[in-house]
């Protein structure tokens, strides 16, 4: 089969992924209609998905796809931010019929850009991340986690938030920054949850403490957060599951910490494109993406989390059971996030000068 991806070449991942879903009885089946709608019974043999996503996860799910509908996949990769304007800029005539990645704000932002559709596989998802609004539908899960370095912290106890205030840690933690990198607004918001409340002042006021004990040290980028931690340049970060837990599959030096308060997971986002010209096969896409057979693939053979219960996860990914996990307020975030960021930075320039 021809394929027709932008930066993109299949990997080990992708073949595994299909020969995963073959072992389950997966095969090539003809495009089913949706009765009544006249975009959803024009069966078609293509489907364009925009995606941010990572290579690992792109090739652990579209060639799997490709194989099991015998549909033709037009991948188009850039990112987040770039993709949302595209699709804004096509909205009269889309060229997508799948947006693949992104957070949940973002697709609360944009309600108007997609078509209602809620995957055949919904109530099979975790009850907090089911399609609530009938267009974002959830597939991975990330989660704010405390990287360290074992080397860098002997005799020192990093189990929580409240332990990052530490003054052997002085300088000692990497972090991006809140108001530019959405890993570390995530962490951010998640510390507010866990000290009594986003707009509660003894919970701004461990944010001043804690970056009093950063000491001006902001990474430049959020995967800069965890390469240092890895190279021994720093000995704790405010990371995400995802990277870290790839580091430890791949054998560095660091361990993952779950705040004991409790950690924030929050899903990556896929939604159909309003008007799609492929509305069959990108509806297809969603139930694939959240059924059980995929679902297995992404929980064992990448460092993603998965949106259902009745997988395993991978290697050094330990249960979302075995977790003491919080859930974010969405509407609240998206709606006063201009607000938490002025009152981070208040608080950043504030911690610094005293």
């Amino acid at each position: 089969m021809k394929k027709s991806w932008k930066k993109l070449g299949v990997t080990a991942i992708g073949l595994l992924a299909v020969a995963t879903l073959a072992a389950c009885g997966g095969t090539k089946e003809k495009t089913k209609t949706d009765g009544g709608d006249k975009k959803a019974d024009a069966k078609t043999d293509k489907l364009v998905i925009y995606s941010p996503n990572s290579e690992g996860l792109i090739n652990a799910t579209i060639p799997a796809f490709e194989e099991k509908y015998g549909i033709k996949v037009e991948l188009i990769q850039a990112g987040t931010g770039e993709l949302f304007k595209k699709l804004e800029s096509e909205a009269s005539s889309p060229v997508a019929d799948v947006i693949f990645g992104g957070s949940y704000s973002l697709y609360d932002a944009n309600a108007d850009l997609f078509e209602k559709y809620t995957s055949s596989e919904n109530d099979k998802l975790i009850k907090d991340y089911q399609n609530k609004n009938g267009y974002s539908t959830s597939y991975t899960l990330d989660g704010s986690v405390i990287v360290v370095n074992p080397d860098l912290t002997k005799g020192i106890e990093i189990k929580s938030y409240k332990d990052l205030l530490n003054p052997e840690l002085k300088g000692k933690i990497a972090t991006a920054d809140p108001a530019n990198s959405s890993s570390a607004f995530s962490q951010l918001t998640n510390m507010l949850i866990d000290k009594g409340g986003y707009d509660n002042e003894k919970a701004w006021s461990y944010v001043s403490k804690l970056f009093k004990n950063i000491d001006g040290k902001i990474s430049s980028s959020s995967s800069n957060v965890y390469k240092t931690v890895a190279d021994g340049e720093m000995a704790v970060g405010l990371s995400y599951e995802d990277p870290v837990v790839k580091l430890i599959n791949d054998g560095a030096n660091v361990k993952i910490v779950y705040p004991s308060e409790g950690t924030v997971f929050l899903p990556a986002g896929a939604a159909v494109i309003k008007n799609a010209k492929n509305m069959a096969n990108a509806k297809k896409f969603i139930d694939f993406i959240t059924s059980k057979e995929i679902q297995n693939v992404l929980a064992t053979t990448t460092t993603n989390r998965p949106v259902r219960d009745d997988v395993e996860t991978s290697k050094n990914m330990p249960p979302l059971s075995e977790i003491k996990s919080v859930t974010e307020d969405y509407d609240y975030v998206n709606k006063h996030k201009d607000e938490i960021v002025a009152k981070y930075n208040e608080v950043f320039v504030d911690s610094q000068s005293k």
